[in-house]
């Protein structure tokens, strides 16, 4: 939890007690239903909360903004992102329903308000965002095809509408098609732990 404090100091009072319950919830949950690999579980807040947190270090959402996370998983990014955005709502979606079923799990245990989430894939959902997030579900080019439907027209934060990746390693060849559309920012410029330092952020304006 330190490691969240470190990088976001002011948390609301709510929020701490928000991010400080999160391990206790995807604890018990990955017991049951593992959408976390086990060594990765004692790293939560480094590897998956923070890792998730690093969009907010890229852009701060304005009230009402929505937001899809596609593969969401056990809820990364869209859970920790719900908890520093209050005032922002949250879509998440997966096509494995255990995954929805933690997810769900956990944003009741942390009261979260402006977060739902459906069992479907991105190709079938028709609802348009101001931005669609994810961490790494595939290739972006194929990810792009998949979401580019769901991009509002509708401007209303500092950044375009678009998509905004976490992902590591050599993207060169995934952003070719995109050209100057895509933006990358890399994760290590925010955060010194060794674990960031091949971690990306991905933006493309669609």
């Amino acid at each position: 939890m330190e490691i969240i404090q470190k990088y976001f100091p002011g948390l609301t009072p709510e929020q701490t007690a928000q991010f400080k319950q999160m391990m206790p919830a995807y604890a018990e949950w990955n017991a049951k239903i593992n959408v976390i690999s086990r060594k990765d579980i004692e790293a939560l807040y480094e590897r998956h909360v923070l890792h998730s947190l690093s969009i907010a270090k890229f852009i701060r959402f304005r009230p009402g903004t929505k937001i899809l996370d596609v593969g969401t998983g056990g809820g990364f990014p869209g859970i920790p992102l719900a908890v520093l955005f209050p005032e922002t709502r949250f879509h998440l979606i997966d096509s494995i329903g255990k995954k929805i079923k933690v997810v769900n799990a956990v944003a009741e245990s942390l009261a979260l308000k402006n977060v739902t989430s459906d069992q479907i894939r991105a190709e079938q959902l028709k609802e348009k965002y101001d931005f669609v997030v994810s961490r790494a579900v595939t290739r972006l080019p194929e990810f792009v095809g998949w979401v580019q439907k769901n991009i509002s027209p509708k401007q209303q934060n500092t950044v375009p509408n678009g998509v905004i990746y976490l992902k590591g390693g050599d993207l060169a060849e995934e952003i070719k098609p995109f050209r100057k559309k895509a933006y990358i920012q890399n994760l290590s410029e925010y955060f010194e732990e060794e674990f960031y330092q091949t971690k990306k952020l991905v933006y493309l304006s669609l």
